[in-house]
């Protein structure tokens, strides 16, 4: 049995003529990690300071055996 062709194959995803010309500068530009936005720069961080956050509420709840909330006073 003959194995299938992979997308690429068919010439999916691949760039074109059409597709080179129809891009301006601006926008290439604008999607290569600016300051705003959902940039890989910035998912990076989020996803840094996300497991910084994480491990401190385990930290903290293994030092003070008690919960986040009724170790901010919340419960």
């Amino acid at each position: 049995m003959a194995k299938p062709n992979a997308a690429t194959d068919k010439g999916f995803g691949k760039k074109t003529e059409a597709t080179k010309r129809s891009k301006s500068k601006s926008q290439a530009q604008s999607s290569d990690g600016g300051t705003f936005g959902f940039t890989p720069k910035a998912e990076i961080w989020n996803g840094r300071l996300a497991m910084i956050g994480f491990l401190s509420i385990v930290f903290i709840e293994l030092i003070t055996h008690q919960g986040i909330f009724e170790f901010l006073g919340l419960k």
